[in-house]
């Protein structure tokens, strides 16, 4: 019976063994990306291979795809994290190579061949193939789209040991994604998520039990999907559908969001009368991924602090728990944030039991979160418990057990399976305190605030305060030699600010004793607060007494007083007393990325690369989401400082111009450091946000290279300007040069050219091809694709 069922398989698959040879790409022939849809169609017309150009990106897959339908369903795509410019070319070459090239002519990919080819061919089975014969008795495929997917299977493809589907980022990103379907090297067939942004396995959500003897994974044409041994037989079925080929279109994606679907498509759409017909999903794998998932690191099917139901088309529905809010608002499985200020965990204050309660979730958990677990208890002493332990943000009570977890929160979903109740702590309605995150909505007549500066962060105290406090100055009979602007640790109203006298900062600093840094404007010392338990903190002490460093403080002081975003440096308090002017900083405990680069060892890939996500989020949150635009003008290495954990906080608002109201760029005399300059300050052109990009491309460079912008000992002269060669190594394919010596980077190349890329297109000399700092971060985060860039001088009138 076993063998009958071997042979019945093996004949519905057949037409994979049996591929009509259509010539229909001789050597040559090419494809340019551009508009007119060109491609190469199978003979039936049911698939074609060619450029498909991404919306909202302006670049381009080449990729294969459902032909005859309207939604040209993509199925395959070469090199899918890195789209292709407009204008490239991909061509079977008169010596049978298969290669992709930018407009310039520089290789972005290839298929691998072991010799060259004779032809190729846009199969009727959705596969794209290279021969190297055209013999109508031999199957020799050097080369095939099968042995190279993506997200999708179709009819008739196979997967063999080591091969997988990794699902896409999001339902409109092609690019790489969280999930991946494989057979193992061991003969099992998994579900796992990913340790993302790297491809490396986390944890299996699903799996077979086959270790040692599954051989292949074998999609055939009546709709099932199943692993065999190597004798054929079948050990186990994926999904089982009786579908009849000639009426519908077939295929089986690993989706965005983790579950494997089989779907179907009528070939008959075309005669509906109009009706617009979709892809309809007709099994998953696995029954209830909420529930499957549950893994000690990363955070479930649906991102931290957030919890997963499982909708009717068995797809999970990400949601936060109440009072909580979606990281990115535009990708659901980002996670979620607490839409208050959380509570206080200063031993010094109450720990502000009355301004917090509780939400209840019936049925909800979020499983390996918990750090407290306590039994036979009851669930008021579970809340009060909770209310009292400022970690606590959910306590979870079921059956007389009570644990206490804390963000974040990792697994979440609700299932009746689940039982209990969860307690979502949160800030009541009518206490103070709103999220860290939360900010009035941008208005278009919002002035925008120039930036520079030179030793350590400010913060934004508005105009009018500085104002306010000057009135209160004169009808106070202000002395400036001997009268105190404000009395000692009282708070500026409506800001956590803290007034300073100067003999406090003064023996804070024992005296200004320990130097941490100096620039233009000032230094910047270590202090102890007696009064808050010996807290450290930088003491920021202006040397200029004339307009000029009275301008300095005025623009510390009301730059980022109400910004509040973990990669800036928070302001502490100021001290404006008598002709002492001083700004007090959170304390930086690993100084700068300066100093972490390039005094000492080379420092972990990894963490190199979270720095570059830190310090983009902060200019992309004073550009785009602070509620008056900043512009830094001054970003470098010395201007990024770190905490203990090494996040980036961007430093140092010095100088600052507050433009009219409509205003978004001026004219301002060159201001920032020689090698971060971006040319249009040389160029009496306009200074935007752009000039902030220009400097964070510099900046990025260094953090993936590990080397200084200018190097004047280097080894030759294309040597000694780094984002040069870099865009050198770019264009010739060399970019294993600037990470010679560097194994993890080396290890990572794929990631190291990406960001290459990006850096690239922030270095632009002409301002409008530059992108925002908010699609800067996105192409970091891999939310969107990184086209091929341009040659950085480049002056072409356009824009990313």
């Amino acid at each position: 019976m076993a063998f009958a069922v071997s042979i019945y398989f093996i004949l519905l698959s057949l037409p994979y063994l049996t591929i009509a040879r259509t010539s229909n790409v001789t050597l040559g022939e090419s494809l340019t990306a551009t508009d007119d849809n060109s491609s190469w169609v199978s003979p039936s017309g049911d698939f074609a291979f060619g450029f498909r150009r991404m919306n909202g990106t302006g670049g381009f897959h080449l990729a294969i795809w459902f032909n005859k339908i309207p939604e040209k369903t993509i199925v395959w795509s070469a090199k899918r994290d890195n789209l292709a410019q407009e204008g490239s070319k991909i061509q079977l070459t008169t010596d049978g190579r298969f290669v992709l090239d930018d407009p310039n002519g520089n290789n972005i990919w290839s298929a691998n061949l072991g010799s060259g080819a004779a032809y190729g061919a846009m199969l009727d089975s959705g596969n794209f193939v290279l021969e190297s014969n055209n013999s109508a008795n031999t199957s020799a495929f050097l080369w095939q789209s099968f042995d190279n997917p993506t997200d999708t299977m179709l009819p008739t493809q196979r997967l063999s040991r080591g091969k997988k589907l990794v699902s896409s980022f999001s339902n409109k990103n092609l690019s790489s994604g969280r999930f991946k379907f494989e057979l193992q090297t061991s003969g099992d067939l998994v579900l796992s998520t990913l340790n993302f942004p790297l491809d490396t396995t986390n944890k299996a959500y699903w799996s077979t039990t086959t270790a040692g003897s599954g051989f292949e994974v074998i999609f055939n044409q009546s709709g099932y999907v199943y692993l065999t041994a190597s004798n054929g037989s079948v050990l186990q079925y994926v999904f089982e559908n009786s579908i009849s080929p000639s009426q519908f279109y077939q295929r089986a994606v690993l989706e965005f969001d983790g579950v494997l679907v089989y779907y179907v498509y009528p070939k008959s759409a075309g005669s509906t009368g109009g009706r617009r017909m979709e892809w309809s999903p007709s099994s998953t794998l696995p029954e209830d991924i909420c529930m499957s998932i549950r893994q000690d690191t990363g955070g479930g099917a649906c991102g931290f602090n957030s919890y997963c139901t499982l909708g009717a088309d068995r797809r999970p529905i990400c949601n936060c728990p109440p009072e909580y809010i979606l990281m990115n608002p535009n990708d659901v499985v980002s996670g979620c944030k607490q839409n208050f200020i959380p509570q206080n965990c200063d031993a010094e204050v109450s720990p502000e039991t009355d301004l917090f309660g509780f939400e209840d979730m019936t049925n909800t958990d979020w499983p390996d979160s918990d750090y407290e677990y306590f039994q036979s208890v009851t669930e008021d002493w579970c809340r009060e418990e909770c209310l009292r332990d400022c970690f606590c943000a959910v306590a979870i009570f079921r059956g007389g057990s009570c644990w206490k977890k804390k963000n974040p929160l990792s697994n979440g979903r609700i299932d009746p399976s689940v039982g209990g109740k969860a307690l979502i702590k949160i800030r009541k309605q009518n206490s103070t305190g709103t999220s860290p995150g939360a900010r009035p909505e941008k208005k278009k007549d919002q002035s925008t605030l120039i930036i520079s500066g030179s030793v350590l962060l400010g913060s934004s105290v508005l105009l009018n305060f500085v104002l306010l406090v000057s009135t209160r100055l004169v009808l106070l009979g202000f002395n400036r030699r001997k009268t105190k602007m404000l009395q000692p640790y009282s708070v500026v109203p409506g800001l956590n600010l803290r007034s300073f006298t100067y003999n406090e900062l003064e023996e804070a600093t024992n005296k200004f004793n320990e130097e941490l840094g100096s620039g233009a404007s000032g230094t910047v010392y270590k202090g102890f607060l007696k009064n808050e338990n010996g807290k450290i903190v930088a003491v920021k002490k202006l040397d200029k007494m004339v307009s000029e460093g009275e301008d300095e403080f005025k623009t510390e002081m009301s730059t980022i007083s109400r910004t509040n975003h973990k990669n800036l440096v928070q302001l502490l308090g100021y001290c404006n007393d008598g002709e002492h002017r001083l700004l007090v900083y959170e304390f930086m405990s690993n100084g700068s990325l300066a100093s972490f680069l390039f005094q000492n060892s080379r420092p972990n890939w990894y963490r190199r690369i979270q720095i570059a996500f830190g310090t983009a989020r902060g200019l992309c949150y004073m550009h785009d989401e602070c509620s008056t635009q900043i512009i830094h003008c001054d970003i470098k290495p010395q201007n990024v400082l770190l905490d203990e954990s090494f996040t980036a906080k961007i430093s140092d608002f010095g100088l600052s111009k507050l433009l009219k109201i409509d205003q978004s760029r001026t004219t301002t005399g060159i201001r920032g450091t020689k090698g971060y300059v971006a040319p249009e300050w040389f160029r009496n052109m306009p200074i935007t946000i752009k000039v902030d990009v220009y400097s964070f491309g510099i900046l990025l460079l260094e953090l993936i290279c590990c080397r200084r912008n200018v190097e004047p000992n280097g080894e030759c002269e294309d040597e000694m300007i780094l984002s040069d060669w870099a865009s050198d190594c770019y264009t010739e394919g060399k970019l294993r040069l600037l990470v010679e010596n560097d194994e993890e980077a080396k290890d990572d190349m794929k990631r190291f050219e990406k960001f290459v890329m990006i850096a690239i297109w922030c270095i632009q000399e002409d301002p409008s091809l530059r992108p925002t700092m908010k699609k800067v971060t996105q192409m970091l985060e891999g939310a969107i694709e990184v086209s091929v860039p341009p040659n950085p001088s480049s002056h072409i009138s356009s824009s990313i």
